[in-house]
């Protein structure tokens, strides 16, 4: 996809100067705009292909890594991270993971239910979106995994996301220092940290961690059944709504049985 072409307006002098006081004057009100979310959707209904045959018989989310499932490290965070309500979807082996986080108060979870249809990663929210409310909500795909820096990864998207400029604030990392991950990248990432997508033949140095705040905004006109949820990314691309943040710590691609072991390595390495 082409990248959008930025518009640039010519304005004096005078107006730059008092911009420039207004600007200076408003800048509590700009760090105002962070965003703290209390509720997320955690996609949970993948198929698991590549992970087999780790999968034949067990969702991917309830894969163990480092003493505990895939899931269980994304609710953690996020429960870390103050959510107190977290959606999960389910579709392969749904009772398994509906079983696993019953008993689960923080976040308290409540179930999508999708084994008798194939939403994508779009359809998906939009069904969930009643759930979710009317606010900014963390977005993650159950199998991320991640090793935080100094701050917190999802304290630093929720101070970064600025509803005013953003519809969708993805967390990249690096694909230099990411751990089970060879491909070409998503995104290259503009100084204000606005995204353009990867073109074909291209090689980015980011990759889409899993990890995201979304705006309830950016489903006004969504399609109905099964979407992926690039199609959104791609449209808030278009409209310069598209923002990414740079992943401080190292990220884990979990793919496959191989990439177990590796982030199994690196997640106990970090707690050593």
């Amino acid at each position: 996809m082409h990248a959008t072409r930025r518009r640039v307006t010519i304005i004096s002098a005078q107006k730059f100067k008092n911009d420039s006081i207004k600007a200076h004057h408003s800048t509590k009100a700009n760090v105002a705009m962070s965003v703290k979310p209390t509720k997320a959707m955690v996609l949970a209904a993948g198929l698991g292909l590549r992970m087999r045959p780790l999968t034949d018989n067990l969702p991917k989310p309830l894969v163990p890594v480092a003493g505990q499932p895939l899931l269980d490290h994304v609710l953690d965070k996020l429960a870390a991270a103050g959510v107190t309500e977290a959606v999960v979807n389910v579709h392969y082996l749904p009772d398994q993971i509906i079983d696993h986080v019953a008993t689960r108060t923080k976040p308290k979870i409540t179930i999508s239910d999708e084994r008798d249809q194939v939403l994508g990663t779009g359809g998906a929210v939009v069904k969930a979106l009643p759930l979710l409310g009317s606010e900014p909500f963390y977005h993650l795909n159950a199998d991320t995994m991640w090793i935080d820096g100094v701050q917190p990864n999802l304290a630093r998207l929720a101070e970064a996301f600025d509803p005013a400029r953003m519809d969708i604030l993805l967390l990249m990392a690096p694909t230099a220092n990411s751990i089970g991950y060879a491909g070409c990248g998503d995104y290259a990432m503009l100084t204000d940290g606005a995204l353009r997508r990867r073109k074909e033949n291209q090689v980015v140095p980011f990759v889409y961690a899993g990890v995201a705040i979304l705006s309830p905004a950016l489903f006004k006109d969504a399609p109905s059944g099964e979407f992926s949820l690039t199609k959104l990314f791609d449209k808030a691309n278009e409209q310069e709504r598209l923002f990414g943040l740079r992943m401080e710590g190292v990220w884990m691609h979990v793919g496959t049985p191989d990439a177990v072991r590796a982030a199994e390595d690196a997640f106990l390495a970090s707690v050593a």
